[in-house]
């Protein structure tokens, strides 16, 4: 074994409970420790939210939607979109939908509401968020939101009309009765009040326009095939029809995601550079403690080199037990909040009612390569001033 690494090793292993280079050597972990794990949880905890968002807004909204740019109905047969994809595939799938604002009314209650056609073979993205009632939706059915039922006061098999607001003015208004069959609760404020969901067909016959739809929804089975998806899509569409992914119909939002990543990640690793300067006061004065002992080594013919080695381990140890430590506290407090949700948070503000924390073994296996480089940078200086101190002044007083 490396003289070195020998020596450095056998102190920290010494024991002399009280020496200064243990206790010197344990609060420089433990400061690292503290560091790391608050930058990882942080970095945890954006992934959570984002992660969450994402998949709350997809489920509800598709990955990417194709639609006219002037967001009106069109017929399909017109654009031959769907003889140029295929019937199915590995990456997506696809259906029309109708979306289009509309007048609910029951008794003395009237509420603007968005009206999202669906076909039959589209209600298993809508079964994961049906929290009572049925999970499908008859011709003369209607699926609403839990918000909007509890601030309604619409219940299951309540009887509702749903009018066109583009006729509403008109002497022959058009609308539709009919009947809630489930409630749908997704998290988010804005669908779980404003969106209802009907059978394409009555949503056609409700707005007259016949075979007409407002377009397709693509749901991809990997966010990963985004790039490939929207290259395969581009090449089957044309004006007037427009693609869009959930990124660009919710820019806002991930603008306002990636805004907040920073300022946190930025404020959070500030404790990791505290507790890194730590390493550094703690090594200096290590080194003055361990004057006479250094001045012992080069007197008995120790290389200089071998003499700067022991301080810099000593400070690669106190990084990787730091770093080590700090990403086990980080994993077993992301389990923890994962399993028994201790955090809690307003579902109304944050789309969900516990803080989720998504461990990533990419973000742990940099920064810790990250903190090895750095203490191991850090360590330079006070080992270099271990190679300064002469043997005779060290000893003049033994």
């Amino acid at each position: 074994m490396n003289l070195s690494l020998y020596l450095t090793l056998k102190q920290f292993k010494s024991g002399n409970q009280n020496g200064f280079f243990k206790t010197a050597s344990m609060l420089s972990i433990a400061g690292l420790s503290i560091g790391i794990s608050a930058l990882l949880i942080t970095l945890f905890i954006l992934n959570g939210f984002e992660r969450v968002i994402s998949e709350k807004i997809t489920l509800l909204d598709g990955h990417i939607r194709i639609k006219h740019f002037l967001n009106e109905p069109y017929d399909p047969r017109e654009y031959e979109l769907e003889n140029a994809l295929p019937k199915e595939s590995d990456l997506f799938s696809y259906h029309a939908f109708i979306q289009k604002p509309a007048l609910l009314r029951k008794g003395q209650i009237a509420k603007g509401v968005i009206v999202e056609g669906i076909s039959d073979t589209s209600y298993s993205f809508l079964s994961q968020l049906i929290i009572s009632g049925s999970k499908n939706i008859s011709r003369d059915g209607v699926i609403i939101g839990d918000r909007m039922s509890k601030e309604n006061n619409l219940k299951i098999s309540d009887n509702i009309t749903i009018f066109d607001l583009s006729t509403f003015y008109q002497q022959e208004k058009k609308f539709k009765q009919l009947k809630v069959e489930g409630i749908f609760h997704s998290g988010i404020v804005e669908y779980d009040n404003n969106s209802i969901f009907l059978n394409l067909k009555t949503s056609q016959e409700l707005f007259s326009i016949k075979d007409k739809i407002s377009g397709y929804v693509f749901r991809l089975n990997s966010q990963n095939d985004m790039p490939k998806v929207r290259q395969q899509l581009k090449e089957n569409i044309s004006y007037p029809l427009m693609m869009m992914d959930w990124k660009e119909k919710n820019r806002a939002l991930y603008k306002w995601l990636n805004v907040q990543r920073w300022p946190i990640v930025f404020i959070f690793g500030l404790i990791s550079i505290v507790a890194i300067v730590n390493i550094i006061s703690a090594i200096s004065m290590i080194v003055i403690d361990k004057t006479r002992q250094i001045g012992l080594m080069s007197a008995l013919g120790m290389p200089i080199k071998k003499i700067r080695q022991m301080f810099l381990i000593k400070g690669l140890v106190i990084g990787f037990f730091g770093a080590l430590i700090g990403i086990f506290f980080a994993i077993f407090l992301a389990l923890l909040q994962n399993r028994y949700k201790i955090i809690k948070v307003p579902e109304d503000v944050y789309f969900m009612n516990s803080v989720p924390v998504d461990v990533s073994m990419v973000q742990i296996i940099i920064i810790f390569f990250i903190v090895i480089f750095v203490t191991a940078t850090v360590s330079l200086w006070p080992s270099n001033r271990s190679t300064k101190i002469s043997p005779s002044n060290a000893l003049k007083y033994e």
